[in-house]
């Protein structure tokens, strides 16, 4: 990682001050880059930006709420002189069928997930457009292609994630704006921790997330830095030919095949 490499640059991460969202922050302060963490929790805010340091200030503010994502886009235009980067990693998950899932969860899970993205980039993109140009990157997930049982309303906003993300990208790939979409699969995050004590039964919460790992290919979970050097990728210079792709880092795990066949 080159010190430099995102100096002068002015970037948004939504979901900024947990799991992956930090893990970008991080990666981008540490590049150079100006970052404003977007998070709905003031003390976690707080703490985020003490932690990353001098590159970092933060914004408390909702991303289901246009308000709150136009005066985040308006926060950075004053503090960094424009916009260049949008890291979309604000998400949460939430277990159950289309029957047993009550209407308000799916709706917020839709509503945080999908348009959190939609609403961070409205008021994004004109900024980017006066710069010449931009990219954003929106965490999805591998769910987006194959689902667990009992995850439909996360499921179905992780795969429209994926087709926003297209139509996004063919919308501005004309004024130099980038978008394109990482599919993660388990990444050790305070939300798979949540999923852990959720489903330990009589094991630990690590030794839950280790089963877990065994599931992929590679034998472990994701860390969140693995995460933040893809997203940073997409968002360098280096990735300006790559927009509407949505790329799976997920320990070969889309690679396996899920049944065992007869010898």
């Amino acid at each position: 990682m080159s010190a430099d490499e995102f100096s002068g640059r002015s970037i948004i991460v939504t979901g900024g001050s947990l799991g992956m969202g930090r893990a970008c922050a991080e990666r981008f302060a540490g590049a150079g880059g100006r970052v404003l963490v977007v998070a709905n929790d003031a003390a976690s805010v707080d703490e985020a930006v003490a932690a990353i340091g001098p590159n970092a200030s933060g914004f408390v503010g909702d991303v289901r709420r246009a308000d709150d994502m136009e005066r985040a886009v308006a926060a950075a235009v004053a503090r960094h002189g424009g916009l260049d980067v949008l890291a979309c990693c604000a998400g949460i998950q939430r277990y159950g069928t289309v029957v047993d899932t009550p209407e308000d969860v799916w709706d917020d899970v839709f509503d945080i997930n999908l348009k959190g993205i939609y609403l961070a980039s409205r008021f994004a993109i004109p900024e980017m457009r006066r710069r010449g140009g931009g990219a954003i990157v929106a965490i999805s997930s591998v769910q987006a292609y194959a689902s667990q049982a009992g995850v439909a309303a996360y499921t179905a906003s992780k795969g429209a994630i994926n087709a926003l993300v297209r139509a996004m990208a063919l919308d501005h790939a004309a004024e130099n704006i980038t978008v394109n979409a990482v599919c993660p699969a388990s990444v050790d995050t305070p939300m798979l921790r949540w999923a852990a004590d959720l489903w330990k039964g009589e094991h630990s919460q690590d030794e839950t997330i280790a089963l877990w790992g065994k599931g992929h290919p590679v034998g472990r979970v994701g860390k969140p830095s693995e995460i933040a050097d893809l997203v940073a990728f997409l968002a360098s210079d280096k990735a300006r030919f790559i927009t509407g792709a949505d790329i799976k880092i997920d320990g070969g795990t889309m690679a396996k095949l899920g049944i065992v066949l007869p010898e």
